[in-house]
This record gives C-alpha cells, structure tokens and sequence, in this order.
C-alpha cells in the first residue's frame, strides 16, 4: 500500500478550484447562489446579485444562512444598482455545460463577462463594459487633471466622474478592502436621522417648554382685550344713541359749549 502522497496532483486541483470559484462569482447570485437572472443588481464592494434574492434579503435578513456575512453592508434597495448587461450572442461551444458559457459581453468589445479580463459598472446609469474597452473610449486625460471634468457613457450618453462612479465588478480582496473603506467614509458624511421619540416631540404642541407656550398665550390676551373694548364702546355708542336730547346735555363734554339759562345758571352739570 503506497502511504505516499501525490503531490504532483495537487496544483493541479488547486487549478481547478479556483477556476470553478471564478465562475461561480460571475455566474451566479454572489447571495442565494443561484444562475444569474436578470435583473441583476450590484451593490458598493462590485458584487452581483439578483435582484429577487436581494428583496428577500431585506424583507427578512436571516432568509439566507450567510446573508449578514456577504451583504450586512445593503441597508435597502438603494444601495444596490440595477446593472445594463449585454446578453452573450454567440453560440454554446459543443460540449459544454449552459451554466459554464458566460452569459453577458462588454457591448464595446464583445469580449465575454467571465473574470478573465475586469469589468467595471457605472454607478450613475448602471451600464457594464469592460475596463480596457471604456478606458479606450473616454474623453477626459487619463490622469485625471481635469478637475470637475465628466466622462460620457458611450451606451447610454449618461454623464459620470471616472474616479469616482467607475465600480469594479468582483473585484480582488485589496481592492474590495479599499472600496469598503471608501463606503464607510462616506456613510459617515450622511446626516444623522431624527429618533422617533425627537420626531414625536416636535409634533406635539403640548411637549413644547413653558417659555415658549407663554409666548403663544401672551397675543391672545392682548387680542381678547382689544375685543373687549371694542364691544363696551360699540354698547355705549348704542346707549347714548337712545338719550333725549335733555339727558345728552347733562353727559356734554367739558369741552362742549353750554347755554346757560337763569334756571340753570349755578347748578351743577354733570359732565361725561
């Protein structure tokens, strides 16, 4: 019996594996693990999806067993982009298996979706052409000295920062690490939300500071007292309107010019 162990199969195996894990990760859902089907999303670290299997995820994140571990990172469907794929026209190769024939091509050079040359997607509009091939078509310098200079999607003419919206599908560990940093960066620029409990506060009017409630209170007053008067004076408007004219003279004004007769001369007059 040979103990021995063929070492000279193993680079061999480890080959083999590695391209079954390459195709795996272009071909199917990097979550439910199933055959891509449009539509197909990615999210911020390059990674695709199926759309479905990533609604699922968010209607209950314990759907899939590893679900946190992959995309903890997707919060709603506004993290992820509906990718534009263009569909692979050329035939099955005789002999191989449909899930091993790549489905999508870069629609510039119509080289195949399969990890053996990088693909990039475009964060504002979604479209997915091969890194070389959109490098070949872009308008501003390759050093990006232009400042607040946009290439133009050659697909669908959207407009887009190449340093910035220009997403590597599946990319390397170190690359991903550095997208997944730029992600974090970036998530801590977001505004910081209203709690429910500070959003139920400002809605009710009876959890505002006494200060504040006084100072609501204080123009009622004065309008109530302002009505007031305007009311006692419109009364005694109406009174004085009923008077003979002998009771009008006895509330005439001291200002009022008076005709004294010799009944009256001396007597007291009352005045209003």
């Amino acid at each position: 019996m040979n103990l021995v162990p063929d070492i000279r199969n193993k680079p061999k195996a480890a080959a083999v594996d590695k391209a079954n894990q390459t195709r795996a990760r272009w071909n199917f859902c990097a979550l439910s693990k199933r055959r891509l089907q449009e539509p197909v999303v990615s999210c911020a670290l390059g990674k695709l999806y199926n759309k479905d299997a990533i609604i699922e995820f968010l209607l209950d994140r314990d759907a899939y067993g590893d679900g946190e571990n992959i995309c903890s990172h997707i919060r709603s469907l506004k993290d992820v982009k509906t990718l534009t794929l263009t569909p692979n026209p050329a035939p099955a190769a005789l002999g191989t298996e449909p899930s091993e024939r790549p489905q999508f091509v870069c629609p510039l050079t119509m080289k195949e979706m399969n990890g053996a040359m990088p693909f990039v997607y475009l964060r504002p509009c979604g479209c997915v052409f091969s890194a070389g091939g959109l490098n070949a078509m872009r308008s501003t310098p390759p050093d990006g000295a232009t400042d607040g200079e946009k290439d133009t999607c050659p697909q669908c003419a959207a407009k887009y920062i190449r340093a910035a919206d220009c997403i590597p599908l599946n990319p390397g560990a170190e690359q991903e690490e550095s997208l997944r940093f730029a992600l974090e960066a970036q998530r801590l620029l977001e505004p910081v939300k209203k709690s429910k409990k500070r959003k139920a506060a400002a809605a009710d009017p009876a959890a505002e500071p006494p200060a504040k409630k006084a100072a609501i209170a204080v123009p009622s007053i004065a309008t109530a007292s302002n009505s007031l008067r305007s009311t006692l004076a419109m009364e005694e408007a109406k009174r004085k309107a009923g008077m003979s004219d002998a009771v009008k003279a006895l509330y005439a004004g001291k200002d009022s010019v008076r005709k004294e007769t010799f009944m009256t001369m001396g007597t007291f007059t009352r005045y209003a």
